[in-house]
C-alpha cells in the first residue's frame, strides 16, 4: 500500500512536468496555472522559478493512528486506590489506543482559595501517576491475556504533556512502539483563563499543539459556564470563542514553518472535549419521561449544543458522534445511578438540575473517523466520564525513495527558458529526469 502511494504520488508530479515540457513556453512559473488551480505568487523576477508553490513534497504515505478521547469532572475529589477500576473501565484498554488525550474538569474544588492560589503540583502528579499505572500494568495485562507468550512491559505508554490550570487538567499520552515509529515533534501548550470577570481560572481551557510526522494536531480540553438559565448558553458560546482568539501556541526556532500552526483552527486534526455545559432546552419532567424511555433522539431535539452547532451559533463546521448513552450530568453526590432533583429529597443545600449531556468530545478536519462515542458508569462524582475513540491519518515522509527536496534542487536541474527537458547536452541530469528516476525507484 505504502510502495502505491509513493508510485502515485511519483507519476502525478512527473506528468506534470511532461506536460508543462509539451507546451514549451518560454516564461517563468508564475505564468503556469498549478493543478489545484493556485498560481505562484513568488516575488522573483521572470524566469526565476519558484518551487516551493509547486509543493514539491518527498513521496508521501498515508498512514493511521487510533486516538482515545477522555473527558471526566471529577467534582474535586483527589484520585484515590479504589478509582483504580473504574480508570480502567473507562480508558477500555482491552480495545486499546495508540495516543490516550485526557480531559479533566475540577480537579480541586472550585473555591477562592484554589482558583486565585498558587498551583498545587501534587494534584496532576497523583493523577498522572494513576493514569500511568492503569494504562501500562492494564494493558499489558490484557495483552498477555490475549497472547501468553507476550512479554510484560512491552508497549508501555510514556506521558508527552501534561498540563493543569486550576481545575482543568490535561494529559496525553502515546505508546512507546508509535514513538519509536513515527517523528512527534514541536509539543507545545496553551492556557485560557476566561471565569470570573473573564479573567479566573474557575473556568477555560487548557490546549496541546504536536506534530505526528506531516500531520497537526490540537488537543483541547475546556470547562465552560455551568448555569441553566435562559441565556446561559450564551455565555458559554462567548467563552468558546475566547479561547479560540486568546491560544497562541509559542514560536520556536523551527515554528516558522507552514506546518507549525500558532492558533488552534491552524492545524489540520482537532479535538475539543470537556465539561461544555450545554443543557436541554425543555423541562425537567419531560426531559426524565425521555431518559426513563431511553429515547436519545427525542431528546436531542432539546439540546443546547446541536442547536447551536446546527444553527451556526458555535463550532461551526465541527462534528459530534450520535449520542447514543444517557445523560452524564447531574447524578447524587453518594454513589448511586440516581439524578439529583425530580421531586426526590436531597441532602441540604444539594442543587435541583434537569439532566443534561454536559459533558462532550467535538472534533474538526479530515481524515478522521469516530470509531465509539460511550460514557461509562463510574460513580466517583457527580458526572459520568466520556470516551470517543478514533481513527485519524497521519502523512509520513518515506526518507529512502522520496523525491529530493526543494531547498537541495539546484538551478542547473532547471531550464526555464526551454521548458523541462530529459537531459542537458553535456549529459547532466535535469529535474526531469531525477523525477523519472524516483519514479522507477518507488
Amino acid at each position: 500500500m505504502v510502495e502505491e502511494n509513493q508510485k502515485l504520488r511519483c507519476r502525478k508530479i512527473l506528468n506534470w512536468f511532461s506536460k508543462k515540457q509539451k507546451e514549451n513556453k518560454p516564461s517563468s512559473l508564475s505564468s503556469y496555472e498549478i493543478e489545484d488551480g493556485a498560481e505562484d505568487e513568488s516575488d522573483h523576477s521572470r524566469g526565476n522559478l519558484s518551487l516551493q508553490s509547486l509543493e514539491f513534497d518527498p513521496c508521501i504515505s498515508i498512514d493511521k493512528l487510533r486516538i482515545f478521547v477522555g473527558t471526566w469532572n471529577v467534582a474535586g475529589r483527589s484520585p484515590v486506590g479504589s478509582l483504580a477500576v473504574d480508570m480502567d473501565e473507562w480508558l477500555n484498554l482491552k480495545n486499546a489506543a495508540d495516543i490516550y488525550v485526557l480531559g479533566f474538569q475540577e480537579t480541586v474544588p472550585l473555591k477562592t482559595l484554589t482558583v486565585i492560589g498558587a498551583e498545587d503540583p501534587s494534584v496532576a502528579t497523583n493523577w498522572n501517576q494513576l493514569i500511568g499505572t492503569t494504562l501500562n500494568n492494564k494493558f499489558n495485562y490484557h495483552q498477555k491475556m490475549e497472547s501468553p507468550s507476550s512479554i510484560a512491559g512491552n508497549n508501555l505508554y510514556r506521558v508527552v504533556a501534561s498540563k493543569k490550570m486550576v481545575g482543568v487538567l490535561m494529559s496525553v499520552w502515546i505508546r512507546e512502539e508509535v514513538m519509536k515509529k513515527y517523528r512527534v515533534s514541536n509539543v507545545r501548550v496553551s492556557s485560557v483563563a476566561c471565569g470570573v470577570m473573564g479573567c479566573l481560572g474557575n473556568k477555560g481551557s487548557v490546549a496541546v499543539s504536536m506534530l505526528i510526522e506531516g500531520t497537526s494536531f490540537c488537543f483541547v480540553a475546556a470547562h465552560l459556564a455551568s448555569g441553566e438559565k435562559k441565556g446561559d448558553e450564551g455565555r458559554r458560546n462567548h467563552q468558546v470563542a475566547e479561547i479560540f482568539r486568546r491560544s497562541s501556541f509559542a514560536r520556536t526556532t523551527t515554528s516558522h514553518h507552514h506546518r507549525y500552526p500558532l492558533t488552534i483552527l491552524g492545524h489540520e486534526r482537532i479535538f475539543w472535549f470537556g465539561d461544555l455545559n450545554y443543557r436541554l432546552y425543555l423541562k425537567d419532567d419531560f426531559a426524565r419521561n425521555l431518559i426513563r424511555k431511553q429515547d436519545w433522539k427525542a431528546l436531542q431535539e432539546f439540546d443546547q449544543l446541536q442547536k447551536e452547532l446546527e444553527e451556526g451559533g458555535v463550532f461551526e463546521g465541527w462534528k459530534e458522534g450520535n449520542i447514543e448513552f444517557a445523560p452524564t450530568y447531574k447524578y447524587a453526590s453518594s454513589p448511586s445511578n440516581l439524578y439529583c432533583g425530580g421531586g426526590l429529597p436531597t441532602r441540604s443545600g444539594g442543587k435541583q438540575r434537569t439532566p443534561a449531556w454536559c459533558d462532550r468530545i467535538l472534533w474538526y478536519g479530515k481524515g478522521v473517523e469516530q470509531l465509539q462515542y460511550i460514557r461509562s458508569e463510574s460513580k466517583f462524582s457527580d458526572h459520568r466520564p466520556v470516551s470517543a475513540l478514533f481513527s485519524t491519518q497521519i502523512e509520513v515522509k518515506s526518507s529512502s525513495n522520496g523525491l529530493m527536496e526543494p531547498e537541495n534542487i539546484t538551478p542547473t536541474m532547471w531550464q526555464p527558458d526551454h521548458g523541462v527537458s530529459q537531459g542537458d547536452e553535456d549529459g547532466k541530469p535535469t529535474l526531469l529526469s531525477l523525477l523519472d528516476k524516483n519514479v522507477q525507484g518507488c
